[in-house]
């Protein structure tokens, strides 16, 4: 193999020939040309060679032999197939033509170059003897396949030696590149072409970029490049001559080299740094994006950094002063105040003010309301709201606000609005086991008891009477004013029925009832109107002496009467009892015939009394008061007469 310096010797030794020849030429021109005189008196030549002449050349034939020995030692011995260097004696934009100290030189087309684009005159290339001599009389040589037969060889080389290697880059693939690499298509991760994201790959196609071997795969020949490596070992020792220059505080001015949902990564030349989004500004900031963007180059201030693991915090807000610093001093408590709602909780809303100046509204501040409720029913993110300052703390940066307090208080005029035995609409808001709680208006609620909802009916829970959500009619019962309570009611929106039952249920007096429900104690028995009256077991014996069951209908007597416990106890077995004593009293059997007639008409109109029919049972019982008053004025006079 001959490098370049054996073929600079070659081209001495050709000029050491040429001058040995033509001294040689001289020497023997006088032996072989000398002039002579002939007898005649003219000149001629003596001992010339004819055979030389012939041949048209000056040599004998042991002096050519001699000089064709010389000149082929001037050459190189190549023979096909070898690989050897050569070295670049011309070039254009085709053909690159290669001397590699043979007697004529090859031509190599400048595309097996051009993963070297700064190929130039007077470089050495290593090619491929394919043939000494064409039909043309043409050396024929290849790079590329000269490349290819030391490639496995010099890749695996650059890999034990850390070498820096050229590479064409010459498509794209899935996940990355592919790489030209001593003829070997390599593969160039997209993780492994730079330090920072790269968003479009391929203006990288068609460029000679340096390269490391990272990696071989020596079974199935592949071969992995990266060029961040190399980016990386200067980027080391870059940062550590940065980070050996910062301070805290220092500002510095970077480049957006990433942005995601919790910062920004800055670019500092050759370190990196970290914006936390908490950083980007002193008001609230959804998504960096709203601050920066990528390849923007902004001023930094540096908030700390780690020797030992390279990490820099950054930021950008410190470079201005705070918000909470420059607060219009005439702010006060009971200001009014416009902001922008930016943050929601269950428990209430944050409302910027100013950028980075934040104020809580609670949700009790919200509205006048009692109830329980979510800010969300109120407010959402990007509302604009009034609020009024209910406190300031400045030097722990903290406000609160209220909503409220720009409405009047309904409990300020709430005698005048709801006076005592005065009737509203509400709207059911909510159960308890004792009651059910209404809302009159927004911030004015009330109670109505368990007990104030039926006259008759026995509820044993609201849910059995109303339902949430509903309208339902109320009377004001009691006004606490002090602790914003009101007592309610709703059977009060009609007269008390136990007025007219106790003119109705006398007792003696006999009705028909219905049993729908037997216990140990005794049973409960439906009596007409919706009132229920109560039969000890001795009493629900029948005459033929079996007891009655559930959903017996049979005649009851009323033997107690209670308008104070709203209470009636009955008894069957006394109705059958008493006819074998004997005929009852004229005044009694006057009074039960008109209560029975009384009951038969209201029975004739009504299937069952509910609290919208009170009106009949005080019309019945005006009726039987008038029947009283008529009955006692008849007993009067025949007393009289």
């Amino acid at each position: 193999m001959i490098n370049q310096e054996e073929t600079a010797s070659n081209e001495a030794q050709k000029e050491e020939v040429k001058t040995q020849a033509a001294e040689t030429v001289e020497e023997q021109k006088p032996e072989m040309v000398q002039e002579t005189k002939s007898t005649d008196g003219s000149k001629g030549l003596d001992n010339f060679d004819w055979d030389t002449f012939a041949d048209e050349t000056t040599y004998s034939s042991n002096q050519h032999s001699e000089l064709e020995a010389l000149y082929d030692a001037t050459l190189s011995s190549i023979g096909e197939g070898e690989v050897i260097d050569g070295t670049v004696i011309s070039m254009n934009k085709r053909e690159v033509v290669i001397n590699i100290g043979y007697k004529s030189e090859g031509v190599i087309s400048l595309n097996e170059f051009r993963y070297n684009p700064e190929l130039q005159v007077g470089d050495t290339v290593e090619v491929y003897v394919e043939n000494q001599e064409d039909k043309r009389g043409q050396l024929v040589l290849s790079h590329k396949k000269a490349r290819s037969l030391r490639s496995w060889d010099r890749v695996n080389q650059a890999l034990e030696k850390d070498e820096v290697i050229k590479g064409y880059i010459k498509c794209r693939t899935k996940g990355g590149m592919i790489v030209d690499v001593f003829g070997i298509e390599s593969f160039l991760p997209g993780s492994q072409i730079d330090v920072k994201p790269i968003r479009d790959y391929d203006i990288y196609v068609g460029k000679t970029m340096e390269f490391k071997v990272v990696k071989i795969n020596q079974e199935y020949k592949n071969v992995v490049v990266s060029h961040k490596a190399l980016i990386e070992e200067e980027l080391e020792q870059q940062k550590k001559e940065i980070i050996a220059k910062l301070e805290k505080g220092q500002v510095l001015e970077g480049t957006v080299k990433n942005i995601t949902s919790y910062g920004v990564f800055i670019d500092l030349g050759g370190v990196d740094g970290l914006i936390h989004i908490t950083d980007l500004s002193w008001g609230r900031v959804s998504h960096p994006e709203e601050i920066v963007e990528l390849d923007q180059k902004i001023n930094v201030a540096i908030l700390d950094f780690d020797d030992a693991k390279k990490r820099i915090a950054l930021g950008l807000k410190q470079l201005t002063p705070h918000p909470w610093d420059s607060l219009d001093t005439d702010l006060s408590i009971g200001n009014v105040v416009k902001g922008k709602v930016v943050v929601m909780a269950d428990y209430g809303a944050f409302v910027e003010i100013a950028p980075g100046v934040e104020g809580l509204i609670h949700v009790s501040e919200m509205s006048w309301s009692q109830h329980l409720r979510s800010a969300q029913e109120f407010l959402k993110v990007g509302d604009v709201v009034d609020a009024q300052i209910l406190t300031l703390d400045r030097e722990e940066r903290k406000m609160s606000l209220g909503m409220k307090q720009l409405k009047a208080d309904p409990w300020e005029k709430i005698e005048e609005k709801y006076p005592l035995n005065s009737k509203h609409q509400a709207k059911v808001r909510n159960f308890t086991s004792f009651g059910v709680f209404v809302e009159l208006e927004e911030g004015v609620d009330g109670l109505i008891h368990i007990s104030d909802l039926s006259w008759t009916k026995k509820i044993k829970h609201p849910a059995e009477f109303t339902t949430v959500g509903t309208d339902i009619e109320v009377v004001v019962l009691e006004i606490d004013k002090e602790n914003r309570r009101l007592s309610l009611g709703h059977k009060q929106l009609e007269e008390n029925p136990w007025d007219v039952f106790e003119t109705i249920f006398t007792t003696d007096s006999v009705h028909e009832g219905t049993i729908i429900d037997i216990f140990d104690k005794g049973a409960v028995v439906a009596l007409p109107y919706g009132v229920e009256g109560f039969v000890t077991p001795k009493h629900l014996v029948k005459e033929d002496a079996s007891v009655a069951k559930v959903d017996d209908k049979m005649e009851f007597k009323v033997i107690e009467f209670n308008k104070s416990s709203k209470r009636i106890i009955l008894s069957h077995s006394r109705i059958f009892e008493d006819v074998k004593k004997g005929p009852v009293t004229t005044e009694k059997k006057s009074k039960g015939s008109s209560t029975q007639k009384a009951v038969k008409k209201l029975k004739d109109n009504l299937e069952k009394t509910t609290l919208g029919d009170i009106s009949e049972l005080a019309a019945l019982k005006t009726e039987l008061e008038e029947n009283q008053k008529k009955s006692k004025k008849k007993s009067t006079d025949e007393g009289k007469e």
